[in-house]
């Protein structure tokens, strides 16, 4: 193992060394990602949730690979009908609602978040919240790029750029830049203590 992994590993990977720990930590990430969108401020076409906080934690605590484990069993779940998302249904009906362009983002942040853990980048504060911000504007990016374009109303029409960028992208951004300092506080304040520990 090489010194740039070592804190990731400290704070998931040893924990993942057999099938049913990985399991059960995949489990657990589902279920912390659930509760984060189900903990949230009603808001229409997108609700305000604690989503970012807990995925972001969750992806720069896991790795690369974890982290895709995690967010692709919950939208593995979320397709099969399973109540993982924020809205009150789930099923392959969910993937073609206005937040259907969010979700895929979060592929995307497993992906960027991941990977710079595996960098060793939670041992760096600036630098785990620069990429989280990142990944979370790939995630509001494919947000707004399908609840804009591909999204259509009960009335057929799509949203459009301009009520896309005010539905679903500006009233979240001071909310996320404050989730993710969290998230990068929650983490890099962890990986001290085991370093410590």
């Amino acid at each position: 193992m090489t010194q740039t992994t070592a804190v990731t590993s400290a704070l998931i990977g040893r924990l993942a060394s057999t099938p049913v720990r990985r399991i059960a930590l995949v489990a657990a990430g589902i279920g912390v990602i659930t509760l984060g969108a189900k903990t949230q401020v009603p808001f229409w076409p997108v609700p305000m949730t604690l989503q970012t906080l807990a995925l972001m934690a969750i992806f720069a605590a896991s790795g690369m690979r974890l982290s895709l484990e995690i967010i692709l069993g919950y939208l593995a779940l979320g397709l099969a009908g399973a109540p993982v998302f924020a809205g009150p249904i789930a099923g392959a009906i969910y993937f073609t609602g206005p937040t259907a362009g969010f979700l895929l983002g979060f592929v995307g942040a497993a992906v960027i978040v991941g990977a710079a853990a595996d960098r060793g980048l939670t041992r760096r504060p600036l630098a785990l919240f620069s990429t989280m911000i990142v990944a979370d504007a790939v995630i509001f990016a494919l947000g707004f790029l399908w609840l804009g374009f591909l999204f259509t109303t009960s009335t057929g029409q799509t949203l459009g750029a301009g009520t896309a960028f005010a539905k679903g992208v500006e009233p979240f951004i001071l909310a996320d830049l404050v989730k993710v300092a969290l998230a990068t506080a929650i983490v890099t304040g962890l990986g001290r203590r085991l370093r410590r520990g």
